[in-house]
């Protein structure tokens, strides 16, 4: 197949890029900033040459939009939105204008669509979108916001020969260094992961290779079309999914963070608390629907693999001793 991938140079894209192109597939990136062969200069928002290799190819998967990494500013977060509104159009229009559209356009979304709640996890059918919480900052509606946008510009677009499915994705796992799981083993190691602000918070993820075949069953599945939850079929508690990751790397204690130590290491990161705090309890209802099997469902199981992983990346890198 022909892969477009908008936005491909991040860690999600680049966990696509490779798996795609070991299945045989020939991939092109769209990047702001084009480095490496097969990727295409785009600016993310207007129509230009790089619609070229959107006609004739097979599956658009758009990934691109400002990184949620960041300290949440009136500033930031017009950027997340507009990057991720202005590139949808973009993409939009070219598929719109194709003389052979793609089949399928894949649009990246996220979990944070969904309500911060405690109660009963969001699937895409009965699942709260969020917004109108009560108890929690303000700005956090603005999260929801975008989400919503994204969402929007896509089923707006006037692509009526390509399906849409809009990927409401929870944090992707993976032994890359950089992504959100470096991120929290980093914390074990050192001893500082431990509960934040009590712990009880849910976190939805999902296991990098689980993602790749859930995109690829998205590909394949031509009666799927509309949002689709990319989460493992088990969210945990902040708490425990902590545990969890101690456990697998043999980390005996993490130290507690209550929620004001918690700002305070979001402001030193350049981060924020609503990555940490937010609880996102959110289930694949459709995915298991449509008959997706997940290979790393639970998360001992996952954590006990990407530390495997990631230990075996530290051995591979050691120079190698030479026979005397």
């Amino acid at each position: 197949m022909k892969i477009v991938i908008p936005g491909g140079t991040g860690q999600v894209g680049m966990i696509l890029n490779r798996a795609m192109s070991a299945a045989g597939h020939e991939v092109t990136v769209l990047s702001r900033q084009p480095a490496r062969p097969g990727e295409v200069p785009w600016d993310g928002k207007t129509p230009g040459p790089w619609a070229d290799v959107i006609d004739g190819s097979d599956a658009v998967i758009n990934l691109a939009g400002r990184s949620v990494s960041c300290r949440y500013t009136s500033a930031h977060l017009q950027a997340m939105m507009d990057s991720r509104v202005h590139s949808t159009r973009a993409v939009g229009e070219a598929i719109a204008a194709a003389a052979k559209p793609p089949r399928v356009w894949l649009q990246m979304s996220t979990a944070t669509i969904y309500a911060h709640r405690f109660d009963a996890p969001n699937d895409e059918q009965t699942g709260m979108l969020g917004g109108a919480e009560p108890g929690v900052p303000g700005y956090w509606a603005y999260s929801v916001d975008i989400a919503r946008s994204w969402e929007r510009e896509q089923a707006e677009a006037g692509t009526p020969h390509t399906r849409k499915v809009a990927l409401r994705s929870a944090m992707v796992m993976s032994p890359d260094r950089g992504g959100v799981f470096d991120v929290l083993l980093r914390l074990a190691r050192l001893g500082l992961g431990g509960p934040v602000a009590g712990g009880a918070q849910y976190v939805s993820w999902i296991h990098d290779r689980d993602f790749v075949r859930a995109v690829e069953f998205l590909i394949d599945r031509d009666d799927v079309a509309g949002p689709v939850n990319l989460a493992a079929p088990a969210p945990l508690p902040q708490r425990m999914l902590m545990h969890a990751l101690r456990t697998a790397w043999g980390v005996p204690v993490g130290l507690p963070a209550t929620k004001w130590m918690a700002e305070l290491g979001a402001l030193l990161l350049r981060s924020d608390t609503e990555l940490l705090l937010k609880s996102r309890r959110v289930v694949p209802g459709r995915l298991l629907d449509a008959g997706f099997v997940f290979q790393h469902p639970h998360w001992p199981g996952a954590a006990d693999d990407l530390v495997r992983r990631v230990r075996g990346r530290g051995k591979s890198n050691r120079p190698q001793r030479r026979a005397a």
